[in-house]
């Protein structure tokens, strides 16, 4: 996903905001086989983030819409993708990963 594929709705968010955003309990309706892509992808930017400090773009829904953050990935439990400060993002409501 580079910027020509990120949906033009999509709002950016700064790190600092996620914790203010509301996120539905239901998951966004992936097929099987993208979940498991994406959960790699987590897993891709999260090794890249604690070796190298590289970033990655996340694309999720929350209760408003398409939203994306450009951050670096500390820790992911298969629940959550947690960010620097203990900031999270419920992987259910993940649409998308790409490392920057």
């Amino acid at each position: 996903m580079n910027d020509t594929m990120l949906p033009s709705q999509a709002v950016e968010v700064k790190k600092e905001q996620v914790p203010l955003l509301h996120f539905p309990n239901d998951p966004v309706l992936l097929d099987a086989a993208h979940h498991e892509a994406l959960e790699q992808k987590v897993r891709h930017a999260l090794a890249l983030g604690n070796n190298e400090h590289s970033k990655c773009r996340i694309l999720f829904k929350d209760d408003h819409g398409l939203k994306f953050v450009d951050t670096t990935v500390w820790s992911f439990d298969g629940e959550h993708i947690v960010l620097k400060a203990s900031v999270t993002v419920p992987f259910r409501r993940v649409i998308d990963v790409q490392v920057l």
